[in-house]
């Protein structure tokens, strides 16, 4: 799991929301393990979480914010050093480029991708599909059952073990941070009870 920092948020009121530290957080822990599921090698792996960790960092409202992730991308390329410096996680050029698209396209659904998203989407489609997959999944945080977690919007299958693991991290966390725990002391928190395939 990698915690992105309070400074790279568009807006500090968002550092503590539904899309802010802990939301990063749990959906780059959510794609290391998908990452396992799917086969992915470390390299792969690392510019999977490394995304998740920074997909929503340049939001500017936690409601309806077109174009967040190409902004987030933008910023994730401006800034891709001090992220995987800060992180602990080096890329290869390549992988940071493919983590920058998969930030980009995090956020448009398969179907409004354009020619150009189409083609982006082909230099990365197991990054795209697995971010999106662990961003799907973190759903659970948001408070009508109608919100959570729809996977006919993917184009992986989330195996079925791992819904209760995203689930039961949600829960912690957010009660963690509600009796008083910093947000990474919440993160922390929550990952000791993770048991995948339980």
């Amino acid at each position: 799991m990698l915690v992105p920092a309070d400074t790279w948020f568009a807006q500090p009121q968002l550092v503590d929301s539904i899309h802010g530290i802990r939301h990063n957080a749990r959906v780059s822990l959510l794609a290391g393990l998908l990452a396992q599921e799917y086969g992915l090698d470390p390299d792969h792996t690392a510019a999977l979480c490394t995304a998740a960790a920074v997909h929503d960092c340049r939001r500017r409202d936690d409601r309806d914010d077109p174009g967040h992730g190409r902004r987030a991308a933008l910023w994730f390329t401006r800034n891709q050093q001090a992220v995987t410096t800060m992180l602990g996680r080096e890329l290869p050029p390549g992988l940071s480029q493919q983590a920058a698209i998969a930030i980009g396209l995090h956020d448009v659904p398969y179907p409004d991708f354009t020619s150009q998203q189409d083609l982006a989407y082909q230099r990365a489609p197991h990054l795209i599909d697995l971010l999106k997959a662990a961003d799907c999944l973190d759903r659970y945080r948001l408070p009508l059952t109608r919100w959570w977690p729809d996977p006919s919007h993917l184009r992986i299958v989330i195996p079925t073990w791992l819904h209760p693991v995203a689930f039961d991290l949600v829960v912690r966390s957010e009660q963690a941070r509600l009796n008083g725990a910093t947000n990474h002391g919440a993160l922390i928190h929550a990952s000791q009870f993770l048991n995948p395939r339980q």
